[in-house]
């Protein structure tokens, strides 16, 4: 009855000329197909408008980064005029080398060019890196009062929502609406799992701490109100109970609005000789943490991710009169999302797209409305429409798709479980290769006027409706002032043409003699017929030039971590903190996992994302690190790239559509034949340029911020345990073009579990020690100016001696031959590491000896052997009485023991630093002479001074360390009492207690006077200091 009741009113709909008096009405729930023309700069309740000249930039050569953005923070700076508008940036015509990124973070400021065509404006993104060429956002800040529960039901298409005590509420207030997922709409949709193992995928349901996967939030502004009832700027898209409707109120001080990019060319540079190259620019335009925004009249060439990539924290964008042409990239997931929304009431029209992935869609949870009003795609690689889970109000109006599936469908365990991605959407005079429209469980889908293959429900099928365009039928029954936009549109004759009469068949003759217009050619007419007014240079829009031109950023002055004595110091004092690891396969960019689950890490890639769970923002990563007390970051490089190898199947994908974020690896694609995960295979003789300068990045923000990266050169997690480690590996030889000698098939152990570390680890196959070689120097040549960085040959190394010898040697050479001096630890089984020690000429190229893959016991050491193809925890899950060593013991304690192991190794090795990764007692390996201990951040800067001259003295009841001159710190946990020996030093030494939980001096402090031992109760830590 419901699909009768809409039917009937859109053939009323197409019979009639639009008017606000035939618009469809609702079905039996009162839902309303939605007015998706609200979507647009100002809901397109008003034109682009025009925005004056207020800086010139002439042409230079060279980088001209820093030059544009001067002129960009110059406009900035300026004040707002009444209409919200700084000024427009002009560039001149040209081309301008980029070889960072411009960023636009103030409301009311337009970059503009001097053309889109070959004699106006090009920017072109330089460089190897995947710096996003321009972004325009504010500041993530935003803030919001407790949910509220609605308390009547929202349908479809309502501009308004029932709260109680609507009177707290305010006119012009900015309110978020949020549509909570409950368990009996998941189960309702069929989306707890999607077949076999996939549950971990499946939609889950939210509750106060976490929230659901499906969750949508949609941004409103209040009208007015009336009783219980709060009237919005902009219909809501998908129906709630009172269970499922919550309100906030909602403010975001750091959102930026009204500024824009237009009229330019936007273009990358790349390598010419892999034409799936991945080593330059992958977003062309981000818009994040802003509103009414504009990208207009722009050309895209030769990215590799998006030509405009709209975010969740953006509303109310337009996006018109662009072309986007030859993006260069590996075919699969992340890569080519041409046009892409993740946010609300956005516009795109008039778009051209060709060779890309998902040319026009909508990401997870877009909330709509949003359209994409006469956009083409020639010769995409897969779908446009719906790309991922619940995106709400879409419309796709008058596309044209060569080749292509436009899909509003049920897309399952894709993106990581998208399952329904549309509802309450509509395509209208769409043309594509295959239309899907299905009808999800609790909403609805509309498709009207279509051409192609169709797979669900369609009305006027293989022909026109009219009006031409349903968005601007809509905003004309609601603003009359649409003349100027629709004349824009490309026209379309859907006059018949079956039994025309003599002379209208002449006219269709004379027609067909020459080729039809398509959109990307309109496109260009348009920008010729109105092309943007442009200023000349003058001495007014110059004045930029003299304040900012010259403007030079300050070298800073960074001292860096050295290694004095044994012990590892900066700015003369020791370090301390924590230490966090990255994450090693799992991740997602679901809400429930981002809330809970996400951790900081150097080499995620998330495209077009930034933020911890996605490309983390490294200056505000190390700054958290600092705040929380974080000290080290220990990195190795994913165990697989992939999200899809997540399930841990050993199987080769049938297509690259890898799920983000990406666990990148250090090296590049080669753009040849098909790797296990579906992308080119790699070539161990290229390196992936943004994975090393994104440690770069980190390991120069470590240098300046007082932090540490231990720098694992391998990771042996790929090649013991579940087969799927090796999978996707790079090193493996069916995933790279190299000789490594590796055998394929893989011979997994019982079909599932691998064992590939004996051949990992034998370097006497040629082409494998090659490229172990050339991988382990640039590891050294990336951080050959840092201080921070400490080298490590393998997180989770219980692998054989040869090995180790053989990347000392590596290193031994590259110092030789550099005059450089790397950090370099051994980390490794304890019968290795006393191995290596032992071998004088070795021993001399480590600097820094790991306690992490054995400890100390009250009986000697638990120290499994290394070489025997088995991992840490597989050790772990053996009796580890088997792997007792007995040693001669004089400790009382295990915090003792740890003293003792500590200091004998220190005594042993004076000139080398001892970490104690195991674990155990941080003051017992501070005191035996251990670098890097995890202390607590309370501690006294003049402690840590203190601390790195002094050294472990004698003392039989306590842990003692101390210098005449100096201090003493002593400690001895359990007693009731300690005693101070002094050795007859005869300087006076103020005195204190130290908290060995916090850090923090407790109680007075005192004096203690030349003698040769004191004794006192035990009151923690006893710091003698002058």
């Amino acid at each position: 009855m419901k699909n009768r009741f809409i039917s009937l009113c859109f053939s009323l709909l197409v019979a009639l000329s639009l008017t606000a008096q035939n618009f469809p009405r609702s079905d039996k729930r009162g839902n309303l197909i939605p007015d998706y023309s609200y979507c647009g700069y100002k809901a397109s309740n008003e034109q682009i408008p025009w925005v004056d000249v207020k800086a010139f930039v002439p042409h230079i050569q060279g980088d001209a980064t820093a030059y544009i953005q001067a002129a960009i923070d110059y406009v900035s700076s300026l004040p707002m005029d009444a209409s919200g508008f700084r000024g427009a940036v002009q560039l001149d015509r040209g081309q301008f080398q980029i070889d960072g990124g411009l960023q636009i973070a103030a409301s009311g400021v337009v970059l503009r060019g001097s053309g889109s065509g070959e004699d106006g404006t090009e920017l072109l993104g330089a460089g190897q890196d995947r710096t996003t060429l321009i972004r325009i956002g504010g500041r993530l800040d935003r803030m919001w009062t407790p949910k509220q529960a609605a308390s009547k039901a929202v349908k479809v298409g309502d501009m308004f929502i029932c709260v109680p005590n609507a009177n707290k509420y305010q006119v012009d207030q900015t309110i978020m609406i949020s549509r909570w997922a409950t368990k009996e709409w998941i189960d309702q949709m069929d989306m707890n799992d999607f077949g076999g193992e996939s549950s971990y995928i499946g939609w889950k349901v939210g509750d106060e701490k976490r929230p659901s996967d499906v969750e949508i939030h949609w941004e409103r502004q209040i009208l007015a109100i009336s009783g219980d009832t709060l009237f919005l700027d902009a219909p809501l898209t998908c129906a709630m109970t009172t269970e499922e409707a919550f309100v906030q109120v909602q403010t975001w001080p750091g959102r930026i609005a009204q500024s824009a990019v237009e009229n330019m060319r936007l273009s990358s540079t790349y390598d010419i000789e892999n034409p799936k190259d991945e080593n330059h620019r992958w977003m062309a335009i981000v818009l994040d943490n802003g509103e009414d925004l504009w990208v207009r009249r722009v050309q895209f060439r030769h990215f590799a991710g998006s030509a405009v990539f709209v975010t969740d924290h953006v509303r109310r964008v337009t996006v018109e009169d662009c072309q986007s042409f030859a993006p260069v990239s590996e075919i699969g997931g992340s890569r080519r999302y041409t046009f892409h929304t993740m946010g609300g009431q956005c516009l795109f029209q008039r778009l051209y797209a060709e060779q890309g992935f998902h040319d026009f869609g909508t990401g997870r949870l877009a909330a709509g409305p949003n359209a994409f009003v006469q956009c083409q795609a020639d010769w995409s690689h897969h779908m446009s429409g719906a790309i991922d889970a619940w995106a709400t109000g879409l419309l796709f109006d008058g596309f044209n798709g060569e080749g292509v599936l436009l899909s509003f469908g049920n897309r399952g365990q894709d993106n990581m479980g998208a399952g329904w991605t549309a509802a309450n959407s509509m395509m209208w005079n769409c043309s594509a290769a295959m239309l899907a429209n299905p009808t999800p469980p609790t909403a609805n889908n509309w498709a009207y006027g279509a051409w192609g293959q169709m797979q669900g429900r369609f009305e006027s099928a293989d022909s026109f409706v009219k009006p031409q365009s349903l968005f601007y039928a809509q905003l004309a029954a609601r603003n009359a002032a649409t003349k100027d936009e629709v004349r824009k549109l490309m026209p379309v004759d859907t006059q018949s043409a079956s039994n025309p009469p003599i002379d209208k068949a002449q006219r269709f003759v004379a027609a067909a003699r020459r080729p039809a217009m398509k959109l990307v050619d309109w496109i260009d007419s348009l920008q010729v017929k109105e092309p943007l007014a442009l200023v000349a240079q003058s001495k007014e829009n110059t004045q930029w030039m003299k304040q900012y031109g010259t403007k030079k950023c300050a070298k800073k002055n960074t001292s860096l971590m050295t290694l004095n004595e044994g012990v590892l110091t900066k700015d003369n004092a020791i370090l301390s903190g924590r230490s966090q690891g990255v994450v090693w396969w799992n991740g997602s960019l679901k809400a429930r996992y981002l809330a809970n689950s996400s951790r900081p890490h150097i080499t995620r890639w998330a495209p077009g994302l930034t933020g911890t769970g996605f490309t983390d923002d490294l200056n505000e990563m190390t700054d958290m690190m600092k705040a929380t007390d974080h000290l080290i970051t220990n990195h190795h490089y994913g165990l697989w790239y992939d999200r899809r190898r997540d399930d841990h199947e050993r199987i080769r994908r049938m297509d690259g559509y890898v799920w983000a974020p990406f666990y990148e690896q250090p090296f590049a694609r080669s753009g040849q034949g098909i790797a296990y995960d579906g992308l080119s295979k790699y070539d161990l003789t290229k390196w992936n340029v943004w994975y090393w300068n994104r440690l770069k990045q980190y390991a120069d923000l470590a240098d300046e911020k007082g932090l540490v990266l231990y720098h694992q050169h391998f990771f042996q997690h790929n090649i013991i345990e579940a087969g799927a480690h090796w999978a996707d590996s790079p090193w493996r030889s069916a995933n790279n073009i190299n000789d490594m000698g590796f055998p394929e098939p893989v011979p997994y152990a019982v079909d599932k579990r691998v064992y590939m570390s004996e051949h990992f680890y034998d370097v006497s196959h040629e082409g494998r020690r090659a490229m172990y070689r050339n991988y382990i120097r640039k590891s050294l040549e990336t951080f050959a100016d840092n201080g921070s960085v400490i080298h490590f040959i393998s997180e989770e190394y219980t692998g054989p001696t040869h090995f180790v010898a053989f990347w000392l040697d590596v290193i031994a050479e590259w110092e030789a031959e550099t005059g450089k001096d790397a950090k370099v630890a051994l980390s490794c089984t304890k019968d290795v590491q006393d191995a290596i020690l032992a071998d004088e000429n070795r021993a001399k190229t480590v600097d820094i000896i790991d306690i992490k893959y054995w400890n100390p016991t009250m009986t000697g050491f638990n120290a499994p052997p290394g070489g025997v193809h088995l991992a840490p925890r597989q050790y772990g899950r053996l009796r580890s009485e088997n792997f007792n060593v007995k040693a001669e013991v004089k400790a009382r304690s295990m915090s003792e023991r740890m003293y003792e192991v500590v200091s004998d190794y220190r005594q042993r090795f004076p000139e080398k630093a001892v970490l104690l990764s195991v674990g155990g007692d941080t003051w017992a390996a501070l005191m035996g002479g251990a670098s890097l201990c995890s202390l607590p951040s309370g501690l006294p800067q003049s402690f840590k001074e203190d601390v790195v001259k002094m050294r472990p003295m004698e003392n039989k009841d306590a842990m003692q360390i101390g210098k005449v001159g100096v201090g003493y710190v002593c400690y001895a946990p359990g007693a009731k009492s300690m005693t101070l020996h002094l050795n007859g030093d005869k300087k006076k030494y103020q005195a204190c207690w130290i908290n060995p939980r916090n850090g923090k001096p407790v109680g007075e402090t005192f004096s203690i006077k030349a003698a040769s031992s004191v004794e006192l109760e035990n009151k923690g830590i006893l710091w003698l200091y002058r």
